[in-house]
């Protein structure tokens, strides 16, 4: 698949994905506003069905999960409907689409340290965790050649993510309370988006997790981004409980990778590996 369509190609993983693309010597064609806005259905499918690509990387998404509370109907029609008008352009030239998903689909109340399998029931407690999970749907029932890629903690550079926030916090403050309570797998787009082609020309349809390898909380995270920026400030445990806010959280937000695995005969990077390049590469 040599021509390649990536919607959000302005976004953190998106940039990623083009650099990758563009270094294995495909041809990207990126999409993003406000040049083209995936909500505008005859805008979109016209921008795509121009670009005649042989894949459609749809990585476009509403991801400010605590806004989306507030702005519910701006995020089911950029995460469901964008999905559906991205998904009706791709199916029209029988083209393969990857959609990036969430764990957010999940409720985390799966038992402790159980992680979540593709095939485990969503349960999403947010209106960002709803409005993926829509946008999953309309992979599955319009796109026949589909893959559907969830990830977790996503961080990288070019976009606001839980590393660039404990830094700034860090030059702000002596203490910083931060939750403990939550798990998961931090997973840098430089390590994700290889694998994400990866997948895509093995041509495993289906639905994947791809994540760093190994899990820890939000305190133990912060903790690794001060250590390794060999910063002064006091990371403090507390419970989520503790730390409200306006979108619920699932506290077990562990994804297996067991079908990513199989399927490429590959394993993702620890996280903490991840860290450690993007540390050294701010």
């Amino acid at each position: 698949m040599n021509r390649i369509l990536i919607t959000g190609h302005k976004g953190m993983l998106g940039r990623e994905l083009e650099r990758v693309a563009r270094a294995l010597g495909k041809e990207v064609i990126g999409l993003d506003l406000p040049e083209c806005d995936i909500t505008h259905r005859k805008q979109i499918e016209r921008a795509i069905l121009d670009a005649e690509p042989d894949l459609v990387l749809h990585a476009a998404a509403f991801t400010a999960v605590d806004r989306c509370e507030t702005e519910s109907d701006l995020a089911y029609l950029v995460n469901a409907t964008g999905t559906q008008n991205v998904c009706l352009a791709a199916q029209k030239l029988d083209v393969p689409l990857l959609y990036i998903s969430t764990d957010y689909i999940f409720d985390g109340e799966k038992p402790h340290p159980l992680p979540y399998d593709e095939w485990d029931a969503a349960n999403p407690l947010s209106v960002y965790g709803k409005s993926k999970w829509a946008g999953e749907c309309f992979v599955r029932e319009l796109c026949t050649k589909h893959f559907i890629v969830r990830i977790s903690w996503l961080c990288g550079h070019g976009g606001p993510n839980f590393v660039e926030t404990i830094l700034k916090l860090a030059k702000e403050r002596d203490e910083l309370k931060v939750v403990n309570d939550q798990h998961g797998s931090p997973t840098f787009v430089q390590d994700v988006a290889p694998e994400l082609l990866r997948l895509v020309d093995y041509g495993a349809f289906g639905t994947f997790h791809i994540t760093n390898q190994g899990y820890t909380t939000w305190f133990e995270f912060a903790k690794k981004i001060v250590e390794l920026a060999k910063l002064k400030m006091r990371i403090v445990p507390c419970t989520t409980e503790e730390f409200p806010r306006p979108a619920p959280r699932p506290k077990n937000s562990r994804l297996s990778p067991r079908l990513y695995e199989n399927a490429l005969g590959n394993r993702m990077p620890p996280w903490e590996d991840g860290l450690k390049r993007y540390s050294k590469e701010r």
